[in-house]
């Protein structure tokens, strides 16, 4: 195996804080890489913005990892991001982009006919890529969107657990329930699960793509040979467009 290679960080981004979740199962699966997360609070939240904005912010940060990290893998922690550069930034650059959607599949099949909310960003539940999802899946289940835009701002401001975001749950879900399954479409999204099952019932199913990233990011580096075998603990280099964040993200990555 390349020894270079072998000390090739993988980057991580996302529009602020909720791609931390992402990292996290990352490290579960793979705990003795080394890791470079890029959190973009200063533009956030991605979800209101236009697609070819997010494209161009998203662009940014891949260019910062292949120049000033050398990464050999880049996860798009956001799915906002995911659905509105993924694509485009594949054909571009040479090396796995992982991007995150929204786990509506493995929902559908345990609950074939049920009712199962999707909550995401405006972007990301407007954008083809969701649509085109949902119809592949033939599913005769019902799926609610239900955008939240606000919840990733009380993740960006550490508001996991408080009354504002309970309020603002039940303000948002309470005409949609009952219902059978939650997909959380929005990496910032399961830093704030526990309130969302708390609004939502006990034994509704959450679900969130995070872990089928992690897998996913995995493979590819075993198709290239760059997958680290030594069993040293990996280092993770937080970065955050406003520093200010850096303490929370400390944080939300330990929680």
């Amino acid at each position: 195996m390349n020894t270079k290679a072998e000390k090739q960080p993988i980057g991580v981004m996302d529009s602020g804080l909720g791609g931390l979740s992402v990292l996290k199962e990352i490290i579960k699966l793979m705990p003795n890489e080394d890791y470079v997360y890029f959190g973009d609070s200063a533009n956030a939240p991605y979800g209101t913005r236009t697609a070819e904005d997010v494209y161009r912010l998203t662009k940014n940060v891949v260019e910062m990892f292949i120049d000033q990290y050398n990464v050999k893998a880049i996860v798009i922690a956001c799915n906002t991001a995911t659905s509105a550069a993924a694509a485009r930034l594949r054909e571009e650059y040479d090396l796995p982009i992982i991007g995150l959607e929204p786990a509506i599949k493995p929902a559908a099949i345990d609950y074939p006919h049920g009712k199962i909310i999707a909550m995401a960003t405006e972007l990301t539940l407007a954008g083809s890529k969701f649509e085109n999802r949902v119809r592949e899946l033939g599913s005769n289940a019902e799926i609610i969107k239900v955008p939240a835009p606000d919840l990733v701002e009380y993740v960006e401001h550490g508001e996991l657990d408080s009354t504002n975001v309970k309020n603002y749950l039940h303000q948002i879900l309470d005409d949609k329930l009952p219902v059978d399954a939650v997909v959380l479409g929005c990496t910032h999204f399961p830093f704030v699960q526990a309130a969302i099952q708390e609004v939502v019932g006990q034994d509704v199913a959450i679900y969130d793509g995070s872990s089928g990233a992690a897998r996913q990011l995995k493979h590819q580096l075993e198709a290239i040979h760059k997958l680290l075998t030594a069993s040293d603990q990996g280092t993770v280099n937080l970065n955050n467009s406003d520093p200010s964040q850096i303490k929370l993200m400390e944080k939300l990555l330990a929680k």
